[in-house]
């Protein structure tokens, strides 16, 4: 192997030695001792040389692309992480301990996939707290996580997307240890209070008051919370419903939601964005 120009990065394995040519004396030693402990094991036939590296960092690319981090990776083997980032940083390590490199193929990437559910009871439980008048970013240091992903959670869940099980844990661990609570009393400004119930109520956003006696549907999609809407409003959906549905107007659909037509019209007169129009 040709030698490496430049200074080691470090003087803590042999790798300064051999790449590099470094004869500081401390790590003249730490290759005579490696030589030692060699020829033991090779005469008690327990020596294992390095093998090839790249089937490892192949599979470690794998499992980046299923969500597992080198650092989890890591966990799931049972090393230490520093082993395997050397595998990706310069100088690249080209062999590998053949013990880490059987605790690494052995991940499957599959099954080690971090759980990913529904995102509904984590936003809901989020905009809750703001409701209740916390700031997205002061809830970040309570809920466990970064302040940028406050906000990305909640659009996680109106795009549709799914999130990590164990941030779903943190952010419910976090609501009920805050819910109900003043945020006034916890540091939170009043200014800032105020822009965090007025964000929720231009958003509907229900308090954790309302999910108090409704926590069993808190993490149901299909649960609609009908918190901040009116009672005109609702006939205006169910009517909308019922015409697009059946056919029936205004007249028939308001005898059948057992109110006047004329409070129908009110209705949609209120919430354009619902009023239908059928064929008479």
């Amino acid at each position: 192997m040709s030698r490496r120009s430049g200074e080691p990065p470090h003087h803590r394995n042999l790798t300064c030695y051999v790449n590099y040519g470094c004869r500081l004396p401390e790590c003249a030693d730490r290759y005579r001792e490696w030589n030692r402990n060699r020829a033991t094991a090779k005469r008690a036939g327990q020596w294992q040389p390095h093998v090839d590296a790249e089937p490892v960092r192949h599979h470690l690319r794998k499992l980046e692309e299923h969500g597992i981090s080198i650092r989890q990776a890591a966990t799931l083997a049972g090393v230490g992480a520093r082993s395997l980032h050397p595998l990706f940083t310069r100088p690249i390590r080209h062999t590998v301990r053949p013990e880490i490199a059987a605790a690494v193929l052995a991940i499957d990437p599959e099954q080690a996939t971090p759980t990913r559910i529904d995102a509904t009871g984590t936003a809901r439980r989020i905009e809750a707290l703001v409701a209740d008048g916390w700031p997205m970013a002061n809830l970040a240091d309570h809920l466990g996580v970064y302040r940028s992903y406050v906000h990305a959670l909640i659009r996680r869940h109106e795009d549709g997307q799914k999130i990590l099980a164990s941030t779903a844990a943190k952010v419910a661990a976090g609501y009920d240890h805050l819910a109900g609570k003043r945020p006034a009393k916890h540091g939170i400004k009043q200014r800032q209070i105020k822009q965090a119930r007025n964000l929720a109520a231009s958003r509907r956003w229900a308090p954790t008051s309302y999910w108090a006696t409704r926590m069993d549907v808190i993490d149901d999609p299909d649960f609609e919370p009908l918190y901040g809407v009116t009672r005109r409003e609702i006939i205006a959906q169910d009517a909308a419903w019922v015409m697009r549905t059946t056919g029936l107007d205004r007249h028939a659909t308001a005898q059948r939601l057992g109110v006047d037509k004329s409070y129908l019209d009110h209705a949609f007169r209120d919430h354009p964005q619902y009023a239908v129009e059928v064929a008479a």
